[in-house]
C-alpha cells in the first residue's frame, strides 16, 4: 500500500489572470516612466541677408561678456555680478553716444557672448535671461512712454510692435565657447 501511486491531475493555471497582473505592469511603467527630453535655448534668429558683407564694428559698440569655466563674469574685462549684466547691458544700449566708452546708439550696440566649455549651464543660462531681459525692458519703457501700453501687450507683427523693435534692435552675437 506504500508504494501505491496515486494519479494526480496537472493544475492548471488561469491564464486571464496572469493577462491581467501582465497588463497593469504595462500601465504601471508606462505612467511611472518618465523620458527624459534634452531642450536647447530657443532663440529666433533672423534671416541671413544675401550677399551683404557685414559692416565694420566700432570697438566703442561692442560690449564683450565673457565667462569662465568657474562661472565668473567679465564685462568688458572688468569682473561683474549676474545682478549686474542687465542694468550694464541696459546702459550700454541706451547711451545714445553720452559716455565715449559706450555705445554710440541702440542701433549700432552689439552685445558679444562668450564662454568656455566648462562654464556652468545654469550660470550661462541666467547670464542670458540678464541680457534678453535688458532688452525686454527698453522695449517695455519704449512702449510705455511711445504708447502707453506694455511692449509685452503689442500683438505681434503689428506696426507699433516693429516700431520698437526697430528702436532696440535685439543685436547679441554668441560665439563658440573656448576649449578651455
Amino acid at each position: 500500500m506504500l508504494n501505491k501511486k496515486r494519479n494526480r491531475e496537472s493544475g492548471e493555471i488561469d491564464g486571464s489572470s496572469l493577462a491581467d497582473i501582465a497588463f497593469l505592469l504595462l500601465i504601471f511603467f508606462l505612467v511611472v516612466t518618465t523620458i527624459d527630453v534634452d531642450t536647447g535655448i530657443g532663440l529666433v534668429l533672423p534671416p541671413i541677408p544675401d550677399d551683404i558683407e557685414p559692416p565694420p564694428v566700432r570697438e566703442r559698440n561692442l560690449m564683450n561678456i565673457l565667462v569662465n569655466a568657474q562661472g565668473m563674469v567679465l564685462i568688458d574685462e572688468e569682473p561683474a555680478a549676474i545682478a549686474q549684466v542687465r542694468d550694464r547691458v541696459k546702459q550700454f544700449v541706451d547711451n545714445r553716444g553720452a559716455d565715449p566708452n559706450l555705445s554710440d546708439s541702440p542701433d549700432d550696440a552689439i552685445v558679444s557672448i562668450k564662454t568656455d566649455r566648462r562654464t556652468p549651464y545654469n550660470v550661462y543660462i541666467d547670464m542670458l535671461d540678464e541680457v534678453m531681459g535688458a532688452y525686454e525692458e527698453l522695449r517695455h519703457q519704449a512702449s510705455m512712454d511711445r504708447f502707453g501700453v506694455p511692449f509685452a501687450s503689442l500683438e505681434r507683427g503689428s506696426e507699433r510692435r516693429g516700431e520698437i523693435q526697430e528702436m532696440y534692435p535685439k543685436k547679441i552675437s554668441i560665439a563658440e565657447p573656448d576649449e578651455g
